[in-house]
């Protein structure tokens, strides 16, 4: 009897040795699933942190980016608004210096009116008056490439003369310029006007 008593006893010591490193073991599973838990919640603030961090840096560079954006645009404009005012400034005041040049024989004519109706002497005024227009037709050919041709007795040319009249001429082999209407300018070589002209024309051949 006293034999199944401690056997019973030793049995019970087993089953509760059993019982308890189960308990252990359970109760170290869910310390380490919480410990796991813990450190995934961790790494996700962090995570969640970093994004967030991030996501400010790169608003803060889209700000920065389209401040200058703006700021170019606007450097832009002023730059297209000052560059069409000088083209309008160049455009108006392009003949500036010749306007200035001309003012002078203006003021040359004044000159020669005035002393012409102090005089009374058609001789000097007629002298003055030729005078103002060598001096203008000089100032032009040397500052302004502007040059005077004279047409008479050269052979006519479509390009730098236009016949307004013409005469039979039966000395003549070719046609040739018989008289100046009105004279023809050149300017930088380049024909600006074309010289009136009366243009002789060859006999006819039989």
């Amino acid at each position: 009897m006293e034999s199944r008593d401690e056997e019973h006893t030793a049995q019970q010591r087993q089953a509760d040795a059993r019982s308890e490193l189960q308990a252990g073991g359970d109760e170290s599973a869910e310390d380490r699933q919480s410990e796991t838990a813990r450190e995934a919640a961790e790494v996700q603030s962090r995570d969640t942190e970093a994004f967030k961090a991030r996501i400010a840096e790169l608003e803060q560079q889209a700000d920065e980016l389209q401040d200058q954006y703006l700021r170019k645009q606007a450097d832009y404009e002023n730059f297209r608004k000052r560059m069409l005012r000088e083209k309008e400034d160049a455009i108006a005041f392009a003949n500036k210096q010749l306007m200035l040049d001309l003012v002078t024989v203006i003021d040359d004519f004044e000159r020669a009116i005035q002393s012409a109706e102090e005089s009374r002497d058609f001789d000097s005024f007629h002298d003055g008056i030729v005078l103002i227009e060598k001096q203008l037709v000089g100032m032009l050919e040397r500052k302004w490439a502007l040059k005077r041709f004279d047409s008479a007795g050269e052979p006519f040319d479509p390009q730098r003369h236009e016949a307004l009249l013409t005469e039979e001429v039966p000395e003549h082999d070719q046609s040739i310029v018989l008289e100046d209407f009105q004279k023809g300018y050149l300017l930088h070589d380049r024909v600006l006007r074309s010289a009136k002209v009366k243009v002789s024309l060859p006999a006819a051949r039989s």
